[in-house]
Protein backbone atom coordinates (compact mmCIF):
# COMPACT_ATOMS: atom_id res chain seq x y z
CA UNK A 1 0.00 0.00 0.00
CA UNK A 2 2.81 2.61 1.15
CA UNK A 3 4.40 1.57 -2.11
CA UNK A 4 1.47 2.39 -4.68
CA UNK A 5 1.69 6.18 -2.60
CA UNK A 6 4.95 6.44 -3.50
CA UNK A 7 4.52 5.79 -7.18
CA UNK A 8 0.96 8.26 -6.96
CA UNK A 9 3.09 10.99 -5.25
CA UNK A 10 6.27 10.50 -7.84
CA UNK A 11 4.05 10.72 -10.91
CA UNK A 12 1.96 14.03 -9.33
CA UNK A 13 5.87 15.42 -9.50
CA UNK A 14 6.46 14.60 -12.59
CA UNK A 15 3.42 15.89 -13.50
CA UNK A 16 4.10 18.95 -11.77
CA UNK A 17 7.50 19.36 -13.11
CA UNK A 18 6.63 19.25 -17.05
CA UNK A 19 3.24 21.47 -16.51
CA UNK A 20 5.66 24.02 -14.71
CA UNK A 21 7.09 25.57 -18.03
CA UNK A 22 4.06 25.90 -19.73
CA UNK A 23 2.23 27.53 -17.50
CA UNK A 24 5.00 29.64 -16.62
CA UNK A 25 5.37 30.95 -19.85
CA UNK A 26 1.52 30.72 -21.32
CA UNK A 27 0.16 32.69 -18.23
CA UNK A 28 1.53 36.38 -20.72
CA UNK A 29 -0.23 38.63 -18.49
CA UNK A 30 2.17 37.78 -15.30
CA UNK A 31 5.37 38.98 -17.72
CA UNK A 32 3.69 41.71 -20.26
CA UNK A 33 5.44 44.13 -18.72
CA UNK A 34 9.07 46.32 -19.26
CA UNK A 35 9.65 46.75 -16.06
CA UNK A 36 12.50 45.23 -14.09
CA UNK A 37 14.62 45.40 -16.63
CA UNK A 38 18.51 43.57 -16.31
CA UNK A 39 20.86 45.42 -18.43
CA UNK A 40 18.17 47.77 -20.28
CA UNK A 41 16.71 44.29 -21.39
CA UNK A 42 12.94 44.45 -20.60
CA UNK A 43 11.17 42.05 -18.05
CA UNK A 44 9.11 40.27 -21.31
CA UNK A 45 12.32 38.98 -23.01
CA UNK A 46 14.97 38.03 -20.35
CA UNK A 47 11.56 36.09 -18.53
CA UNK A 48 11.53 34.23 -21.13
CA UNK A 49 14.99 33.64 -21.66
CA UNK A 50 15.31 32.43 -18.18
CA UNK A 51 12.46 29.97 -19.03
CA UNK A 52 15.32 28.24 -21.70
CA UNK A 53 17.59 26.57 -18.79
CA UNK A 54 14.40 26.18 -15.82
CA UNK A 55 12.86 23.97 -19.03
CA UNK A 56 15.98 21.88 -19.32
CA UNK A 57 16.13 21.80 -15.54
CA UNK A 58 12.32 20.27 -14.92
CA UNK A 59 12.90 18.02 -17.66
CA UNK A 60 15.79 16.64 -16.41
CA UNK A 61 14.35 15.87 -12.45
CA UNK A 62 11.27 14.56 -14.39
CA UNK A 63 13.37 12.63 -16.22
CA UNK A 64 15.43 11.57 -12.69
CA UNK A 65 12.01 10.81 -10.96
CA UNK A 66 10.93 8.38 -13.53
CA UNK A 67 11.01 4.51 -13.15
CA UNK A 68 13.84 3.61 -15.65
CA UNK A 69 13.98 0.16 -14.00
CA UNK A 70 10.93 -1.46 -14.81
CA UNK A 71 10.48 -4.41 -17.56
Amino acid sequence: MARTGHHRLRRVAIAVLLLAPAAGLLWVPVYAGAEPRIAGTPFFYWYQLAWVPGCGLCLLAAYALTDRDRR
